[in-house]
């Protein structure tokens, strides 16, 4: 009712600011009219979609009696967890890491979780940090099982102000915190070393050599060469323009459940009863060649769906930018619990988390956590066909990437061939095989060397090719913000989204803490979505299925950028009066109605005067106001 008043409103107030033209300068007019319908067709098409809010709150009780019920086998569909990070030295790697220990200590089946990094740069430094991060996961990941903590990140766990648990005995509890903190500092000055034990270990090699060129290589510690960037740029081995990396670095759990130890090997803890098995842990640096277009984070998120088709194939793909981590261990299980919804389940897309970050100030001086789009629009768009794509944190339905259409739009046939997912076969297959058994769970095949030749063809940098990738099929390329044109790509199949909440926050990550940094941000979202909003994608045209409350969301997202120059033109308008009067200044009375005002005008300080010489304030003078004004001299008097 509010909103609808307020349209009245605005409407009126147009039609009166069109009606009542009274400015001199008619350009200066017209401007400011269109201004004000601009700003009031942006506010419309901003509340329009508030009409009907929805918070969806996940029932995780409900999803674990009918899908994972202690005493049986269970039904959970897989996932894969995909972490990015384009450098090592530009994101720092202990936060890289951390975002990879909560995904492996998630509250998940185990068997059913699958974790990829992937690495843009290719560093030997982000692979050997990654083996640590397993090594330590060994400790820290029961320890969180045992004493059910959260979050799981360490870092962000042992900032905390008093340790807290909800498991064991607290003073078992103290102990096992004081050990496994002492653990995570020397694992932090193991990753803080690496670089120097990397060059270290190239020195001597480089004494040893036999050829020249030995000087410059990368050693892994296994005595072999390492195949992406190397510490001394060279040919093939420098940032962009590497080969294509796969390693697996924790490989699949079994099927038998193990349980801990009294006494583990590597620390006095107490486990007894506690699943010590690690999800599949992937390191993934995609091939890059000098003259090849990268696209980016797209790219890389494109080539992570694929290899990870290869080796685990899991129905669900979340994607996390490198400085977020699971805050909340339930967080999986959330996500999942709307898309096997039996209601909108089936045709649901994706499943976006808000974004919430740690290092913002108490004011959040740069709006960081823009409270009145995840906290307001996007409950709103909750009731409509979903929320936007935004980037991270977002729980994506396999096919749904692949441009397949929902089962409420989706044809009997459909078609998968090379000419639109590449030429390879083992991936082709896996297509076929997650349209077939959408929420089924694929194990690692055997990794010969036909298998290890595949997984470096789906990750090089010509696999996209000639196809359908970055265009109908996985993240777009070519756009600043990959994200929200790729949510629109899936929402224009027919596909919906949910936006989920948690009383404790999914996810949580860092923001841009100067001005700087925060302006460059908004630079780029800016100009990615005046970019879509103008190329082929628009939502003006685009999209056949979107609804029209939908497409006009869209429409606002891609176009407020321009709402800026209207803002910047009414901010200069206190300074247009120190222009020429004759060009800017609006005569507010014509010129008879001017002529009565100066007369009255005199009028009032011929009498004011007469008072304050009756008085006594002013003798010996005429008062200094007292004279009459042309309608020249007024003018300009009033203009100053």
């Amino acid at each position: 009712v509010l909103i609808l008043i307020r349209v009245i409103a605005v409407i009126l107030f147009v039609g009166w600011r069109i009606k009542n033209n009274n400015s001199d300068v008619m350009w200066f007019w017209v401007i400011s009219v269109v201004a004000d319908v601009w700003f009031s067709l942006s506010w419309l098409s901003y509340q329009l979609p508030k009409y009907n809010p929805i918070k969806m709150i996940p029932d995780l009780a409900t999803l674990r009696k009918q899908f994972d019920t202690p005493g049986r086998s269970s039904q959970l569909p897989g996932i894969d967890v995909i972490v990015t990070t384009a450098s090592a030295t530009d994101e720092p790697i202990l936060y890289t890491m951390n975002c990879v220990l909560s995904i492996l200590a998630a509250d998940y089946h185990i068997g059913r979780c699958n974790c990829y990094l992937s690495d843009d740069s290719g560093s030997l430094v982000l692979y050997e940090a990654l083996v640590e991060t397993a090594k330590f996961a060994a400790l820290w990941v029961p320890f969180c099982r045992k004493h059910q903590i959260d979050p799981r990140a360490p870092e962000s766990y042992f900032e905390l102000e008093g340790p807290l648990c909800g498991g064991a005995s607290h003073k078992e509890f103290i102990q096992d915190y004081k050990h496994v903190c002492t653990q995570y500092e020397e694992f932090k000055k193991h990753l803080d070393m690496l670089p120097n034990t990397i060059r270290q270990r190239a020195d001597i090699y480089s004494k040893t050599g036999t050829k020249d060129e030995d000087a410059k290589v990368t050693w892994m510690a296994d005595g072999t060469q390492w195949p992406g960037t190397w510490l001394d740029p060279a040919e093939k081995h420098r940032a962009g323009h590497h080969a294509g990396i796969v390693k697996i670095v924790q490989s699949h759990p079994e099927h038998v459940v193990p349980l801990g130890v009294h006494e583990s090997n590597d620390s006095s803890l107490n486990f007894d009863g506690v699943d010590m098995r690690l999800p599949m842990l992937v390191y993934v640096a995609r091939e890059k060649c000098p003259g090849v277009e990268h696209n980016k984070k797209a790219g890389a998120l494109n080539a992570e769906l694929r290899i990870s088709a290869l080796l685990s194939n899991a129905p669900f793909f979340i994607n996390f930018d490198c400085d977020h981590y699971i805050n909340n261990s339930e967080a999986l299980h959330a996500a999942v619990c709307f898309m096997l919804d039996p209601r909108e389940g089936d045709n649901t897309g994706f499943v976006q988390f808000p974004q919430r970050f740690d290092n913002v100030d108490p004011t959040d001086r740069y709006g960081n956590h823009n409270r009145v789009f995840f906290d307001g629009a996007m409950y709103g768009l909750n009731g409509q066909q979903g929320p936007t794509y935004l980037g991270t944190g977002c729980m994506f339905r396999r096919l749904a990437l692949y441009g397949i259409d929902p089962p409420c739009w989706r044809a009997e046939d459909i078609i998968v061939d090379s000419n639109r997912f590449g030429n390879s076969l083992p991936f082709l297959n896996s297509v076929l095989a997650a349209i077939k058994q959408e929420e089924g769970v694929t194990l690692p095949p055997t990794l010969d060397d036909s298998f290890l030749e595949e997984m470096t063809k789906v990750v090089s940098s010509s696999y996209d090719d000639s196809t359908d990738w970055g265009r109908g099929i996985g993240y777009i390329y070519n756009m600043a913000t990959e994200d929200i044109v790729t949510g629109f790509r899936i929402h224009g199949q027919g596909w919906r989204s949910m936006y989920a909440t948690m009383e404790r926050e999914a996810f949580r990550g860092t923001a841009p803490i100067n001005l700087t940094e925060r302006l460059r941000q908004i630079v780029r979202w800016s100009g990615g979505s005046l970019e879509m909003f103008f190329s082929h994608i628009s939502p003006l045209f685009a999209g056949r299925r979107l609804s029209l409350v939908q497409r006009l969301s869209y429409i606002n997202f891609t176009i407020y950028p321009l709402t800026s120059l209207f803002i910047l033109m009414y901010a200069f308008c206190p300074v247009m009066w120190l222009l020429p009067t004759e060009i800017l200044v609006q005569r507010p009375y014509t010129r008879n109605h001017m002529v009565g005002l100066v007369a009255q005008r005199a009028i009032f300080h011929d009498w004011l005067g007469n008072c304050i010489s009756d008085s006594g304030v002013a003798h010996g003078g005429e008062y200094p106001y007292k004279k009459r004004y042309t309608l020249q001299s007024h003018h300009k008097a009033t203009s100053g």
